[in-house]
Protein backbone atom coordinates (compact mmCIF):
# COMPACT_ATOMS: atom_id res chain seq x y z
CA UNK A 1 0.00 0.00 0.00
CA UNK A 2 1.16 3.60 -0.96
CA UNK A 3 2.74 5.58 2.15
CA UNK A 4 -0.37 7.71 2.93
CA UNK A 5 2.07 8.88 5.96
CA UNK A 6 4.38 11.25 3.63
CA UNK A 7 1.80 14.56 4.49
CA UNK A 8 -2.29 14.96 3.79
CA UNK A 9 -4.58 13.15 1.96
CA UNK A 10 -3.76 9.79 -0.19
CA UNK A 11 -5.25 11.51 -3.11
CA UNK A 12 -3.49 14.83 -4.05
CA UNK A 13 -5.32 18.24 -4.46
CA UNK A 14 -6.71 17.82 -8.39
CA UNK A 15 -5.97 22.07 -7.79
CA UNK A 16 -2.61 21.63 -8.62
CA UNK A 17 -3.24 20.29 -11.43
CA UNK A 18 -5.26 23.87 -12.82
CA UNK A 19 -2.22 25.46 -11.23
CA UNK A 20 -0.13 23.77 -13.07
CA UNK A 21 -1.38 24.43 -16.67
CA UNK A 22 -0.86 28.14 -15.78
CA UNK A 23 2.97 27.56 -15.81
CA UNK A 24 3.61 26.41 -19.59
CA UNK A 25 0.22 25.81 -20.97
CA UNK A 26 1.44 26.25 -24.41
CA UNK A 27 4.24 23.55 -24.57
CA UNK A 28 1.50 21.17 -22.09
CA UNK A 29 -0.69 21.69 -25.43
CA UNK A 30 2.20 20.62 -27.46
CA UNK A 31 2.03 17.40 -25.48
CA UNK A 32 -1.75 17.00 -25.51
CA UNK A 33 -1.89 17.71 -29.48
CA UNK A 34 1.04 15.23 -30.45
CA UNK A 35 -0.45 12.63 -28.00
CA UNK A 36 -4.26 13.26 -29.79
CA UNK A 37 -2.66 13.02 -33.47
CA UNK A 38 -0.60 10.40 -32.64
CA UNK A 39 -3.94 8.37 -32.68
CA UNK A 40 -3.59 7.69 -36.68
CA UNK A 41 -0.96 5.64 -35.58
CA UNK A 42 -2.80 3.72 -33.00
CA UNK A 43 -3.58 0.16 -33.47
CA UNK A 44 -7.64 1.04 -32.51
CA UNK A 45 -7.78 3.34 -35.23
CA UNK A 46 -6.18 1.54 -38.39
CA UNK A 47 -8.38 -1.68 -36.89
CA UNK A 48 -11.46 0.39 -37.78
CA UNK A 49 -10.52 -0.66 -41.68
CA UNK A 50 -9.60 -3.97 -40.83
CA UNK A 51 -12.80 -5.65 -42.19
CA UNK A 52 -12.43 -3.89 -45.17
CA UNK A 53 -8.76 -4.45 -45.59
CA UNK A 54 -9.16 -7.72 -45.38
CA UNK A 55 -11.89 -8.21 -48.01
CA UNK A 56 -10.28 -6.19 -50.27
CA UNK A 57 -7.12 -8.84 -50.13
CA UNK A 58 -8.70 -12.14 -49.04
CA UNK A 59 -7.13 -12.28 -46.06
CA UNK A 60 -7.45 -14.41 -43.06
CA UNK A 61 -7.30 -13.61 -39.44
CA UNK A 62 -4.31 -15.01 -38.98
CA UNK A 63 -2.91 -13.61 -42.50
CA UNK A 64 -4.04 -9.98 -41.96
CA UNK A 65 -2.67 -10.45 -38.14
CA UNK A 66 1.17 -11.49 -39.63
CA UNK A 67 0.90 -8.91 -42.30
CA UNK A 68 0.32 -6.07 -39.59
CA UNK A 69 2.91 -7.30 -37.44
CA UNK A 70 5.56 -7.02 -39.95
CA UNK A 71 5.56 -3.22 -39.89
CA UNK A 72 5.28 -3.01 -36.45
CA UNK A 73 8.41 -5.39 -35.93
CA UNK A 74 10.25 -3.14 -38.46
CA UNK A 75 9.24 -0.06 -36.38
CA UNK A 76 10.51 -1.11 -33.53
CA UNK A 77 13.93 -1.76 -34.45
CA UNK A 78 13.93 1.59 -36.27
CA UNK A 79 12.78 3.26 -33.53
CA UNK A 80 15.78 2.41 -31.18
CA UNK A 81 17.95 4.72 -33.74
CA UNK A 82 15.03 7.60 -34.66
CA UNK A 83 14.33 8.06 -30.98
CA UNK A 84 17.68 8.34 -30.19
CA UNK A 85 17.98 11.56 -32.33
CA UNK A 86 15.42 13.70 -30.24
CA UNK A 87 18.24 13.71 -27.69
CA UNK A 88 20.69 15.83 -30.78
CA UNK A 89 17.63 17.52 -32.81
CA UNK A 90 16.11 20.62 -32.35
CA UNK A 91 12.17 19.35 -31.40
CA UNK A 92 11.15 22.08 -34.05
CA UNK A 93 12.78 20.18 -36.85
CA UNK A 94 12.24 16.68 -35.48
CA UNK A 95 8.23 17.04 -34.86
CA UNK A 96 7.60 18.35 -38.07
CA UNK A 97 9.75 15.72 -40.11
CA UNK A 98 7.39 13.01 -38.00
CA UNK A 99 4.09 14.81 -38.58
CA UNK A 100 4.82 14.98 -42.23
CA UNK A 101 5.83 11.32 -42.38
CA UNK A 102 2.51 10.76 -40.33
CA UNK A 103 0.58 12.84 -42.91
CA UNK A 104 2.35 10.46 -46.01
CA UNK A 105 1.34 7.43 -44.62
CA UNK A 106 -2.66 8.11 -44.40
CA UNK A 107 -2.28 8.88 -47.64
CA UNK A 108 -0.41 6.44 -48.86
CA UNK A 109 -3.14 3.99 -47.12
CA UNK A 110 -5.55 4.81 -49.16
CA UNK A 111 -3.61 3.98 -52.55
CA UNK A 112 -2.54 0.58 -51.02
CA UNK A 113 -2.92 -1.58 -53.63
CA UNK A 114 -1.45 -5.11 -52.66
CA UNK A 115 -0.56 -7.00 -49.17
CA UNK A 116 3.70 -6.30 -49.50
CA UNK A 117 2.22 -2.51 -50.34
CA UNK A 118 0.07 -3.01 -47.26
CA UNK A 119 3.51 -4.29 -45.35
CA UNK A 120 4.88 -1.05 -45.65
CA UNK A 121 2.12 1.49 -45.19
CA UNK A 122 1.27 -0.22 -41.70
CA UNK A 123 5.16 0.05 -40.85
CA UNK A 124 5.00 3.70 -41.20
CA UNK A 125 1.94 4.51 -39.86
CA UNK A 126 3.19 2.45 -36.56
CA UNK A 127 6.29 4.29 -36.72
CA UNK A 128 5.49 7.44 -37.43
CA UNK A 129 2.02 7.52 -35.00
CA UNK A 130 2.54 5.24 -32.43
CA UNK A 131 6.09 5.00 -32.55
CA UNK A 132 7.72 8.56 -32.78
CA UNK A 133 4.60 11.30 -32.07
CA UNK A 134 3.76 9.12 -28.88
CA UNK A 135 7.97 9.22 -28.11
CA UNK A 136 7.98 13.12 -28.82
CA UNK A 137 5.04 13.55 -26.43
CA UNK A 138 6.10 11.46 -23.61
CA UNK A 139 10.00 12.38 -23.26
CA UNK A 140 9.50 16.06 -23.88
CA UNK A 141 7.23 16.18 -21.05
CA UNK A 142 9.46 14.13 -18.85
CA UNK A 143 13.03 15.80 -19.94
CA UNK A 144 11.38 19.84 -19.44
CA UNK A 145 9.10 19.92 -16.29
CA UNK A 146 11.45 18.11 -13.66
CA UNK A 147 10.03 17.27 -10.49
CA UNK A 148 6.59 18.58 -12.22
CA UNK A 149 7.20 15.42 -14.93
CA UNK A 150 3.92 13.62 -13.56
CA UNK A 151 1.74 16.34 -13.68
CA UNK A 152 3.12 17.22 -17.13
CA UNK A 153 2.93 14.04 -18.60
CA UNK A 154 -0.40 13.17 -17.48
CA UNK A 155 -2.06 16.72 -18.93
CA UNK A 156 -0.31 15.57 -22.43
CA UNK A 157 -1.04 12.45 -21.80
CA UNK A 158 -5.02 13.47 -22.48
CA UNK A 159 -4.49 13.54 -26.00
CA UNK A 160 -4.21 9.86 -26.14
CA UNK A 161 -7.98 8.95 -24.80
CA UNK A 162 -9.18 12.11 -25.87
CA UNK A 163 -8.56 10.34 -29.50
CA UNK A 164 -9.82 6.88 -28.71
CA UNK A 165 -13.16 9.00 -26.97
CA UNK A 166 -13.73 10.70 -30.47
CA UNK A 167 -11.79 8.81 -33.25
CA UNK A 168 -13.79 5.99 -33.44
CA UNK A 169 -17.55 7.13 -34.03
CA UNK A 170 -15.82 9.44 -36.27
CA UNK A 171 -13.91 7.07 -38.92
CA UNK A 172 -17.03 4.39 -38.75
CA UNK A 173 -19.40 7.34 -39.69
CA UNK A 174 -16.94 8.81 -42.27
CA UNK A 175 -15.95 5.35 -43.82
CA UNK A 176 -19.38 4.09 -43.94
CA UNK A 177 -20.33 7.60 -45.70
CA UNK A 178 -17.34 8.11 -47.92
CA UNK A 179 -15.14 4.55 -47.76
CA UNK A 180 -12.42 3.70 -45.88
CA UNK A 181 -9.48 4.56 -48.32
CA UNK A 182 -11.29 7.89 -48.74
CA UNK A 183 -11.10 8.45 -44.75
CA UNK A 184 -7.22 8.14 -44.95
CA UNK A 185 -6.72 10.56 -47.93
CA UNK A 186 -8.51 13.23 -45.52
CA UNK A 187 -6.98 12.26 -42.72
CA UNK A 188 -3.44 12.72 -44.27
CA UNK A 189 -4.26 15.83 -46.33
CA UNK A 190 -5.65 17.73 -42.83
CA UNK A 191 -2.09 16.16 -41.16
CA UNK A 192 -0.23 18.13 -43.77
CA UNK A 193 -2.11 20.97 -44.13
CA UNK A 194 -2.87 21.70 -40.23
CA UNK A 195 -0.72 19.58 -38.35
CA UNK A 196 2.78 21.10 -38.70
CA UNK A 197 2.07 24.86 -38.82
CA UNK A 198 0.27 24.52 -35.21
CA UNK A 199 3.19 22.43 -33.87
CA UNK A 200 5.66 25.14 -35.19
CA UNK A 201 3.44 27.80 -33.34
CA UNK A 202 3.09 25.80 -29.96
CA UNK A 203 6.84 25.36 -30.06
CA UNK A 204 7.46 28.96 -30.29
CA UNK A 205 10.14 29.87 -27.31
CA UNK A 206 11.31 26.59 -27.26
CA UNK A 207 14.65 27.43 -28.09
CA UNK A 208 15.40 28.96 -24.22
CA UNK A 209 13.32 26.04 -22.47
CA UNK A 210 15.95 23.98 -23.85
CA UNK A 211 18.84 26.56 -23.29
CA UNK A 212 17.39 26.56 -19.44
CA UNK A 213 17.69 22.82 -18.95
CA UNK A 214 20.76 22.83 -20.37
CA UNK A 215 21.65 25.54 -17.47
CA UNK A 216 20.29 23.64 -14.95
CA UNK A 217 22.11 20.30 -15.85
CA UNK A 218 25.40 22.14 -15.84
CA UNK A 219 24.66 23.70 -12.17
CA UNK A 220 26.68 23.22 -9.20
CA UNK A 221 23.42 21.73 -8.11
CA UNK A 222 22.62 18.89 -10.59
CA UNK A 223 25.45 17.25 -8.90
CA UNK A 224 23.11 14.19 -7.92
CA UNK A 225 21.31 14.57 -11.08
CA UNK A 226 24.68 14.39 -12.94
CA UNK A 227 25.20 10.84 -11.18
CA UNK A 228 22.14 9.31 -12.16
CA UNK A 229 22.22 10.28 -15.70
CA UNK A 230 22.66 7.06 -17.23
CA UNK A 231 23.72 6.09 -21.00
CA UNK A 232 21.57 3.85 -22.69
CA UNK A 233 24.49 0.82 -22.76
CA UNK A 234 24.61 1.24 -18.52
CA UNK A 235 20.71 0.86 -18.47
CA UNK A 236 21.25 -2.09 -20.74
CA UNK A 237 23.17 -3.51 -17.70
CA UNK A 238 21.02 -3.33 -14.91
CA UNK A 239 19.07 -6.09 -14.29
CA UNK A 240 15.90 -3.81 -12.80
CA UNK A 241 15.41 -3.06 -16.55
CA UNK A 242 14.78 -6.32 -17.39
CA UNK A 243 12.56 -6.65 -14.34
CA UNK A 244 10.26 -4.08 -15.61
CA UNK A 245 10.17 -5.99 -19.41
CA UNK A 246 6.99 -7.76 -18.60
CA UNK A 247 4.71 -5.17 -17.12
CA UNK A 248 6.23 -3.11 -19.78
CA UNK A 249 5.03 -5.45 -22.80
CA UNK A 250 2.09 -6.67 -21.38
CA UNK A 251 -0.78 -3.98 -21.93
CA UNK A 252 0.70 -3.11 -25.69
CA UNK A 253 0.50 -7.01 -26.78
CA UNK A 254 -2.83 -7.80 -25.05
CA UNK A 255 -4.45 -4.51 -25.62
CA UNK A 256 -3.29 -4.15 -29.20
CA UNK A 257 -4.23 -7.73 -30.20
CA UNK A 258 -7.65 -7.40 -28.52
CA UNK A 259 -8.42 -4.37 -30.54
CA UNK A 260 -6.94 -5.66 -33.80
CA UNK A 261 -9.25 -7.97 -33.46
CA UNK A 262 -12.09 -6.24 -32.16
CA UNK A 263 -14.45 -7.19 -35.37
CA UNK A 264 -14.13 -11.11 -34.41
CA UNK A 265 -14.74 -10.24 -30.90
CA UNK A 266 -17.97 -8.50 -31.44
CA UNK A 267 -18.90 -11.17 -33.75
CA UNK A 268 -18.22 -13.71 -31.05
CA UNK A 269 -19.89 -11.84 -28.48
CA UNK A 270 -22.78 -11.16 -30.29
CA UNK A 271 -22.14 -7.07 -29.74
CA UNK A 272 -22.04 -5.05 -32.92
CA UNK A 273 -18.99 -2.85 -33.97
CA UNK A 274 -21.08 0.44 -33.11
CA UNK A 275 -21.58 -0.70 -29.86
CA UNK A 276 -17.96 -1.94 -29.48
CA UNK A 277 -16.74 2.05 -30.86
CA UNK A 278 -19.14 3.57 -28.42
CA UNK A 279 -17.59 1.77 -25.63
CA UNK A 280 -13.91 3.21 -26.41
CA UNK A 281 -15.76 6.43 -24.47
CA UNK A 282 -16.00 4.62 -21.56
CA UNK A 283 -11.89 3.50 -22.20
CA UNK A 284 -11.56 7.39 -22.80
CA UNK A 285 -13.09 8.51 -19.94
CA UNK A 286 -11.62 5.65 -17.03
CA UNK A 287 -7.89 6.48 -19.30
CA UNK A 288 -8.39 10.09 -18.21
CA UNK A 289 -9.68 10.32 -15.18
CA UNK A 290 -6.70 7.42 -14.39
CA UNK A 291 -3.81 9.23 -15.97
CA UNK A 292 -4.80 12.48 -14.19
CA UNK A 293 -4.53 10.60 -10.78
CA UNK A 294 -1.65 8.68 -11.54
CA UNK A 295 0.57 11.97 -12.53
CA UNK A 296 -0.39 13.17 -9.08
CA UNK A 297 0.79 10.12 -7.60
CA UNK A 298 3.97 9.77 -9.23
CA UNK A 299 4.76 13.24 -8.01
CA UNK A 300 3.54 12.74 -4.51
CA UNK A 301 5.15 8.81 -4.85
CA UNK A 302 7.37 8.17 -7.35
CA UNK A 303 6.87 6.25 -10.96
CA UNK A 304 8.39 3.10 -9.50
CA UNK A 305 6.07 2.78 -6.65
CA UNK A 306 2.74 3.19 -8.99
CA UNK A 307 4.01 0.42 -10.96
CA UNK A 308 3.06 -2.20 -8.33
CA UNK A 309 -0.70 -1.46 -9.23
CA UNK A 310 -0.85 0.05 -12.46
CA UNK A 311 -2.12 -3.68 -14.21
CA UNK A 312 -4.74 -4.99 -11.64
CA UNK A 313 -7.42 -3.30 -13.85
CA UNK A 314 -6.72 -4.78 -16.78
CA UNK A 315 -6.26 -8.05 -14.78
CA UNK A 316 -9.79 -7.74 -13.44
CA UNK A 317 -10.73 -6.29 -16.95
CA UNK A 318 -9.62 -9.81 -18.56
CA UNK A 319 -11.46 -12.28 -16.38
CA UNK A 320 -14.39 -9.93 -17.51
CA UNK A 321 -14.10 -10.23 -20.89
CA UNK A 322 -12.96 -14.76 -19.93
CA UNK A 323 -16.15 -15.43 -18.22
CA UNK A 324 -19.24 -12.74 -19.60
CA UNK A 325 -20.71 -12.14 -22.94
CA UNK A 326 -23.57 -9.48 -22.58
CA UNK A 327 -23.38 -6.03 -23.67
CA UNK A 328 -22.04 -4.40 -20.61
CA UNK A 329 -19.13 -6.56 -20.73
CA UNK A 330 -17.59 -4.46 -23.45
CA UNK A 331 -18.08 -1.27 -21.46
CA UNK A 332 -16.88 -3.03 -18.33
CA UNK A 333 -13.73 -4.07 -19.75
CA UNK A 334 -13.42 -0.61 -21.33
CA UNK A 335 -13.06 0.58 -18.21
CA UNK A 336 -10.91 -1.54 -16.35
CA UNK A 337 -8.44 -1.39 -19.92
CA UNK A 338 -8.70 2.22 -19.93
CA UNK A 339 -7.72 2.81 -15.93
CA UNK A 340 -4.50 0.25 -16.58
CA UNK A 341 -3.63 2.39 -19.57
CA UNK A 342 -4.27 5.47 -18.34
CA UNK A 343 -2.22 4.54 -15.03
CA UNK A 344 0.64 2.50 -17.32
CA UNK A 345 1.10 5.75 -19.90
CA UNK A 346 2.27 8.17 -17.37
CA UNK A 347 4.45 5.33 -14.82
CA UNK A 348 6.19 3.76 -17.87
CA UNK A 349 7.26 7.79 -19.19
CA UNK A 350 8.06 8.85 -15.99
CA UNK A 351 9.59 5.61 -14.51
CA UNK A 352 12.64 6.21 -16.83
CA UNK A 353 13.58 9.33 -15.56
CA UNK A 354 13.05 8.57 -12.21
CA UNK A 355 15.85 5.95 -12.71
CA UNK A 356 18.37 6.96 -14.96
CA UNK A 357 17.98 10.66 -14.84
CA UNK A 358 17.15 12.86 -18.35
CA UNK A 359 20.23 13.60 -19.83
CA UNK A 360 20.17 10.74 -22.13
CA UNK A 361 16.38 10.29 -22.11
CA UNK A 362 15.62 10.29 -25.40
CA UNK A 363 17.42 7.25 -26.05
CA UNK A 364 16.81 5.29 -23.31
CA UNK A 365 12.93 6.11 -23.82
CA UNK A 366 13.31 5.36 -27.14
CA UNK A 367 14.54 1.69 -26.09
CA UNK A 368 11.77 1.27 -24.02
CA UNK A 369 8.99 2.25 -26.44
CA UNK A 370 10.54 -0.08 -29.41
CA UNK A 371 10.15 -3.09 -26.72
CA UNK A 372 6.48 -1.59 -26.61
CA UNK A 373 6.43 -1.54 -30.13
CA UNK A 374 7.83 -5.11 -30.55
CA UNK A 375 4.85 -6.09 -28.23
CA UNK A 376 2.19 -4.63 -29.79
CA UNK A 377 3.44 -6.18 -33.30
CA UNK A 378 3.09 -9.64 -31.44
CA UNK A 379 -0.42 -9.35 -30.28
CA UNK A 380 -2.14 -9.67 -33.49
CA UNK A 381 -0.44 -12.45 -35.13
CA UNK A 382 -0.60 -14.35 -32.06
CA UNK A 383 -4.18 -13.98 -31.28
CA UNK A 384 -5.28 -14.44 -35.32
CA UNK A 385 -2.90 -17.78 -35.15
CA UNK A 386 -4.98 -18.80 -31.94
CA UNK A 387 -8.52 -18.00 -33.84
CA UNK A 388 -7.31 -19.36 -36.89
CA UNK A 389 -6.73 -22.65 -34.98
CA UNK A 390 -10.35 -22.51 -33.32
CA UNK A 391 -9.37 -20.98 -29.96
CA UNK A 392 -12.17 -18.87 -28.82
CA UNK A 393 -12.14 -14.83 -27.61
CA UNK A 394 -12.70 -16.34 -23.83
CA UNK A 395 -9.24 -18.75 -24.27
CA UNK A 396 -7.22 -16.52 -24.99
CA UNK A 397 -8.07 -14.11 -22.42
CA UNK A 398 -7.65 -16.33 -19.28
CA UNK A 399 -3.96 -17.03 -21.49
CA UNK A 400 -3.84 -12.99 -21.17
CA UNK A 401 -4.65 -13.21 -17.55
CA UNK A 402 -1.70 -15.44 -16.70
CA UNK A 403 1.04 -12.99 -18.83
CA UNK A 404 -0.59 -10.17 -16.78
CA UNK A 405 0.04 -11.93 -13.50
CA UNK A 406 3.51 -12.90 -13.86
CA UNK A 407 4.29 -9.34 -14.83
CA UNK A 408 2.70 -7.64 -11.56
CA UNK A 409 4.40 -10.92 -9.28
CA UNK A 410 7.85 -9.43 -10.89
CA UNK A 411 7.35 -5.63 -10.05
CA UNK A 412 5.98 -6.73 -6.97
CA UNK A 413 8.23 -9.20 -5.67
CA UNK A 414 11.15 -9.09 -7.31
CA UNK A 415 11.83 -5.61 -8.09
CA UNK A 416 12.22 -4.41 -4.74
CA UNK A 417 15.55 -6.79 -4.41
CA UNK A 418 17.44 -5.64 -6.85
CA UNK A 419 19.73 -2.06 -6.49
CA UNK A 420 21.18 -0.36 -9.03
CA UNK A 421 24.09 -1.40 -10.88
Amino acid sequence: MLDAARGGCMIPNMRSILTFLTISPRFLAFGFVVALFSSFGQTFFIALSGGHIRAAFDLSHGDYGMIYSAGPLSSAILLIWAGHKIDHIDLRYYTSAVCLGLAAACVSMAYVGSAMWLIGVIFALRFTGQGLMSHISTVSMARYFGEHRGKAISIASLGFPTGEALLPITAVTLIAWLGWREMWMGVGIVLAIVLVPLMLWLLKGHSERHAGLQETLRAEDSVEEAARSWTRGQMLRDLRFYVLMPNLMASPMIGTGIMFHQVHLVDMKGWTLAWFAGAFVAYAIAQTLSGIVTGLLVDRFGAVRILRVDMLPMLIGLLVLSFFSEPWVAIAYMIFAGTSSGAIGITHSAVWAELYGVSHLGGIKALATSMMVLASALGPPLMGLAIDAGQSMETISMVSVGFVAISIFMVLFIFPRIKGN
